[in-house]
């Protein structure tokens, strides 16, 4: 048969031993190793963004001001105050029965603004003229009964003692005549003290106490009030300002100057250095700048919040009139191949704003387009911030 014919040694199982090549394994380790350290140095440059430490950046606030309050030689924070004000009280003490003024009303010296219930004063007042009658009826007696003892004492019908006893009752009845209109006095002035009039001409700040109220003029209490209103004369109006005792040197009287107030950031009022007080506040280290008004109108208030630019003599020859203008300090203005940008931050990031610039005033310059007022933008720019670099705001 063909089967048993066939050739078996081809069935042999093959014991040689397999040749063995070791820089072919050393080949593939290093050939993984340095896959696996192109794809860390590939990720560190992918990853590196995220990981950088952030950069530390502070934000100014893009204004717009006018060329005279960019070149102010100094500025400061102050509120407008009377010079002239008054709590106004009565001299008595009593229950207010009477108030005849209100808020904003104008009253003048003297006026009667308030009063306070006299009945009992009144009673005493009448009972002191009553005094005052009896007495001066006692007189005439007493008078009468002096000269006639007088005469009785001339023609020897008296005696000396007679006479001087008759003279110390008519000087008694005189004394107490004296005593009385004195009363009656006292009481007159009493129930004029139940009248609250103004001590000057001003206007009506607020009103302090209701009809009904105890009014006293030694202070208020739980159950009392000590003054009915508080009135202000407003054309006594100045800037109370604190300035830096650092920054004083820089402050002489009659400066000329400017008020804005907060109320009205778009409104200018002319002032001048009024007084500068001759006494600092250690706790602030502050010296006090009172500044006046060369003229204001009647949306000048008491107690509203203002700003004083002090002005350079270079400041006061600027076209008052001259349009305000959005500025930012120069330390936020940067050049990026070629343009003028600055950055703002978004998302934890700078971001640059290309921008077109105007006029320079000392440390700013004039934004013509790129941003808007109170636009934030990144003050103090450096090489080290570019367009998409991480900051940390603080």
């Amino acid at each position: 048969m063909e089967t048993k014919s066939a050739d078996l040694s081809s069935l042999k199982i093959d014991r040689t031993e397999k040749s063995f090549n070791p820089d072919s394994k050393r080949n593939k380790v290093i050939g993984y190793t340095g896959s696996l350290v192109i794809i860390a140095v590939v990720l560190f440059f992918i990853l590196r963004p995220l990981f950088a430490a952030a950069a530390e950046v502070k934000l100014t606030t893009a204004i717009t001001q006018t060329p005279s309050q960019t070149n102010a030689t100094l500025t400061a924070s102050g509120y407008v105050v009377a010079q002239t004000k008054a709590a106004v009280a009565s001299k008595g003490t009593g229950r207010l029965i009477w108030l005849g003024v209100v808020e904003g009303d104008k009253v003048k010296k003297d006026q009667i603004i308030g009063k306070l219930e006299d009945n009992d004063l009144r009673a005493m007042l009448d009972q002191a003229k009553a005094n005052l009658k009896l007495y001066e009826a006692d007189l005439k007696n007493a008078e009468n009964n002096y000269n006639r003892q007088k005469s009785l004492y001339k023609t020897g019908s008296s005696t000396k003692m007679d006479l001087d006893a008759a003279e110390a009752a008519y000087l008694r009845i005189q004394a107490s005549i004296d005593v009385a209109k004195a009363n009656v006095h006292s009481q007159e002035i009493a129930i004029e003290n139940m009248l609250i009039r103004a001590p000057f001409n001003g206007t009506v700040l607020t009103k302090d106490a209701d009809i009904g109220e105890i009014v006293s003029p030694l202070g208020a209490s739980s159950t009392s009030r000590a003054a009915i209103v508080t009135m202000a004369d407003m054309s006594s109006l100045e800037v109370e300002a604190d300035v830096s005792e650092s920054n004083i040197e820089k402050i002489t009287m009659n400066q000329d100057c400017q008020i804005i107030l907060d109320a009205y950031p778009g409104k200018i009022y002319d002032g001048f250095v009024a007084k500068i007080i001759p006494t600092a506040d250690r706790s602030k280290a502050t010296v006090q700048v009172k500044v006046g008004f060369k003229n204001y109108d009647n949306l000048v208030l008491p107690e509203m919040s203002a700003k004083v630019l002090f002005l350079t003599n270079d400041t006061t020859s600027v076209n008052k009139d001259e349009k305000p203008a959005l500025i930012i300090p120069m330390s936020s203005l940067a050049k990026r191949n070629g343009k003028e940008i600055v950055y703002i931050v978004k998302d934890d990031k700078a971001v640059e704003v290309p921008v077109t610039t105007g006029r320079q005033f000392n440390a700013y310059i004039e934004i013509k387009s790129g941003i808007a007022d109170g636009d934030k933008v990144i003050d103090k720019v450096t090489d080290a911030i570019n367009n998409g670099t991480k900051v940390k705001v603080l």
